[in-house]
């Protein structure tokens, strides 16, 4: 065996730094707030057979579709959305709206995040919604 390994395994091991352990997170309730979901939903305006979603269709589908889902309230952002397309190997670019909401962590805010995303594939002929969600405290 070669001398030097075990001594240059310690070596090694001095170099390394352990892992850090995070404080937990304080409860909603130390921080006077309530527990909640962050939803964010990515809605690609590019429709297969014709023009991009309009303003104007845009504003339409708001005002009929997430406002009375999501009554208290939301925020919506321009964006472009980006992704390769797996045969070509091109980046298909497109305008996006993003929504960013913060409901009560129940089976009805989710259902009301879903009949949104719904609502949109239906009326757009669109094959998905992108969405995220995360946990987490909030006080408005």
């Amino acid at each position: 065996m070669n001398k030097w390994l075990p001594a240059s395994l310690l070596l090694l091991s001095a170099c390394m730094h352990p892992q850090e352990q995070a404080d937990p997170p304080p409860t909603c309730a130390a921080i006077s707030a309530s527990p909640t979901h962050l939803y964010t939903l990515y809605f690609g305006r590019s429709v297969k057979g014709r023009a991009d979603v309009t303003d104007a269709e845009w504003l339409d589908f708001r005002d009929r579709s997430i406002t009375p889902n999501l009554p208290d309230g939301y925020t919506v952002l321009d964006a472009t959305g980006a992704w390769m397309n797996p045969r070509s190997r091109v980046t298909i670019t497109e305008t996006t709206k993003v929504l960013v909401t913060s409901l009560p962590p129940t089976q009805d805010a989710f259902a009301a995040i879903q009949r949104v995303r719904q609502a949109y594939r239906d009326r757009f002929n669109q094959l998905l919604i992108g969405m995220t969600r995360q946990p987490g405290c909030a006080d408005f």
